[in-house]
């Protein structure tokens, strides 16, 4: 095994990786540099999710490495990726999954509370990101009295609330209408800026991607090309994989 460059906070060689003998991932490198916002765009079935879900120690590669911060992911034991994922990265689903039975705002600071973190600090750092995403009325509702879009703003607070070194965001907004979608990713890019946070962003939607610093393309499993920093590039990326 060779370590990654030094600037990169994540880094894959030569991923591969089949659902049910059928290619998702075909010889897939890149590196992640820190504090980077990386579109990654391309088809729905394409492999972009089964990438993130390698590059965030969800899935271990059937060939190929990644590492983190110059450890080798691929190799941990699952013990001690479950604490990655825990620790260091985020991560935003399309779609909003939250406990039914926890408030909205316990379901923002669950991995702060995980942590032990005091119910004070962890209520009171979930309810001031609540409010940069206009859902702080939302509070003590629990999930079933919001509305979708209300449902997928807490899950990405939750994302944010532990500031993350890496936060994972497989089409984030896929299911907001375009207004939410936009404040969404306002506050996500906001944040990762502020607070020097790495994203690596699932999309195959030409805005979203142009909000990145770079875009590259998978396709059908493979790594089709890639793009320098943000807004034309990102749309050129995004208008390959359609």
């Amino acid at each position: 095994m060779v370590a990654p460059p030094d600037n990169d906070v994540l880094w894959a060689r030569s991923l591969h990786y089949s659902h049910r003998g059928s290619p998702a991932l075909v010889g897939v490198s890149l590196g992640v540099r820190e504090s980077e916002i990386l579109a990654v765009c391309g088809p729905r079935g394409g492999g972009k999710t089964t990438l993130l879900r390698c590059l965030s120690g969800q899935l271990v590669p059937q060939q190929g490495e990644v590492w983190f911060n110059s450890s080798p992911v691929h190799t941990m034991p699952p013990v001690h990726r479950e604490r990655l994922r825990r620790d260091r990265f985020g991560w935003i689903d399309p779609e909003p999954t939250l406990v039914a039975e926890l408030k909205a705002w316990e379901n923002a600071a669950l991995p702060l509370l995980l942590r032990g973190v005091s119910h004070r600090k962890a209520k009171s750092t979930a309810l001031e990101w609540m409010e940069r995403l206009d859902i702080g009325g939302c509070a003590d509702k629990r999930p079933h009295a919001l509305l979708r879009s209300e449902q997928q703003r807490v899950c990405v607070v939750r994302a944010l609330v532990t500031v993350p070194v890496v936060l994972f965001a497989d089409e984030p907004t896929a299911t907001l209408h375009r207004a939410d979608a936009a404040h969404v990713l306002r506050t996500v890019t906001a944040a990762a800026r502020s607070h020097r946070i790495t994203v690596v962003l699932a999309t195959h939607d030409a805005d979203v991607a142009g909000l990145a610093d770079r875009a590259i393309t998978i396709v059908d499993g493979r790594r089709a090309n890639s793009f320098g920093s943000a807004d034309a590039e990102g749309r050129a990326a995004c208008s390959l994989s359609v």
